[in-house]
């Protein structure tokens, strides 16, 4: 008698017949996670659908829960509401070189206009 029809990229996640294992497509990992996440199957139906064991399914879920919070995260920084973690870095940056510039043009016209000797005294050669 013969067994169920299986789809293709699940039986990647089944041994092929030399003891080593094969590794599961991304696809078939999205799958078994939105199936766990929406309550479609337990990570033991999960596993037993795909093909890997339960610990399999619960890293697979815990991976994604974990790469979807950093996405988040990246997305929504504090006092950066919608922009990502590289462009608010990227404004604090800029902010900071046209903070320096003006320290810097300061300190230029103060040079020239005498203050810094006035307050050292004058400059002796020797």
């Amino acid at each position: 008698m013969a067994g169920p029809q299986q789809d293709p990229k699940v039986s990647q996640a089944r041994t092929n017949g030399t003891g080593k294992r094969t590794r599961l497509a991304p696809s078939v990992k999205y799958q078994a996670f939105v199936d766990v996440f929406t309550g479609q199957a337990t990570q033991g139906e999960a596993a037993e659908k795909y093909g890997v064991n339960r610990m399999t399914v619960n890293a697979i879920c815990r991976t994604a829960k974990q790469v979807a919070l950093d996405a988040l995260a990246a997305t929504s920084t504090v006092g950066h509401l919608g922009k990502s973690a590289e462009a608010a870095e990227l404004e604090a940056a800029r902010k900071e070189i046209e903070r320096m510039r003006a320290t810097v043009t300061e300190q230029a016209v103060a040079l020239h206009d005498g203050k810094c000797f006035a307050a050292i005294g004058p400059y002796k050669r020797g």
